[in-house]
């Protein structure tokens, strides 16, 4: 098994990671990209890191793999309650009222950096729940880790990632199944999940609705700025993009308005 990455490794692998994703690595996180990484080595069955970087620049699937297991897939239902509250008391009811003006009855929505699907079937629920008769949803769920992807298209969560689901949802929206539950079809059909790299353009237009929370944070200031403009030509007029609460659009040149509810701060495209 290969050594401990050099100093050289070291920024060969994170200028790889970053051009590929824009994800940066810094000397805090070192350790981690290299626990990754050698996870991906026994996985191969390769004793040097100078061979297994020479795969990935031929293997394009091997790269994605790599990419994968290099990015940090914490999330859970109802992460941040407050974002969820101001989509139903400030943002669904701004959508709605535009689209009844433009007779439009689709709502269109992006969980953007997605991992196992815990907020898109979040907004699903509150959706389901909320929307008027006659009014139509489409959320579109999107990561870089096939691994995620594969675990929220199935819609099975064991026990231990239950935690923040209303009873009465839980109930309506969920199967008990062996030692966890499993959504139901009538929610699962709301969401198209996507291997998505938040490096190019989605190909996503005439988004209402966009939730990319905690995902920026592995970004530096450059690749942030690029994403939030590709978000921006995403979204339609009016609409809402919703960040983790850690992150911030403060000092950097973009079109977005913030915009502070009752519940949480967001940020509007106001044109």
């Amino acid at each position: 098994m290969a050594d401990f990455l050099s100093d050289a490794d070291f920024d060969q692998y994170r200028k790889l990671v970053y051009d590929e994703s824009g994800i940066t690595f810094s000397t805090t996180n070192r350790a981690i990209l290299e626990s990754r990484l050698r996870e991906r080595l026994r996985e191969k069955q390769i004793s040097h890191i100078q061979d297994y970087y020479s795969l990935l620049l031929k293997d394009k699937e091997e790269l994605k793999l790599m990419l994968d297991s290099v990015t940090t897939n914490l999330t859970r239902f109802f992460r941040n309650q407050p974002h969820f509250d101001a989509l139903e008391h400030y943002v669904l009811p701004e959508v709605l009222k535009l689209k009844k003006e433009k007779r439009d009855t689709k709502i269109r929505v992006w969980s953007a950096g997605c991992s196992t699907g815990e907020e898109p079937y979040t907004l699903a629920m509150i959706l389901r729940d909320k929307l008027p008769s006659g009014y139509t949803s489409e959320i579109v769920a999107s990561d870089l880790s096939l691994k995620s992807l594969l675990v929220g298209k199935s819609g099975f969560y064991p026990d231990s990632r239950m935690t923040g689901v209303p009873d009465a949802y839980l109930t309506r929206f969920f199967e008990r199944k062996n030692n966890g539950y499993q959504v139901k079809d009538e929610l699962m059909k709301m969401i198209r999940f996507d291997y998505h790299n938040l490096k190019h353009d989605s190909g996503l237009r005439n988004i209402d609705i966009l939730f990319c929370r905690n995902v920026l944070i592995y970004f530096d200031e450059p690749a942030q700025k690029a994403v939030i403009d590709r978000f921006w030509d995403a979204m339609a007029p009016k609409s809402y993009l919703f960040i983790g609460h850690s992150e911030s659009l403060f000092g950097m040149k973009t079109k977005f308005e913030f915009l502070k509810t009752d519940w949480a701060c967001l940020y509007q495209k106001n044109t």
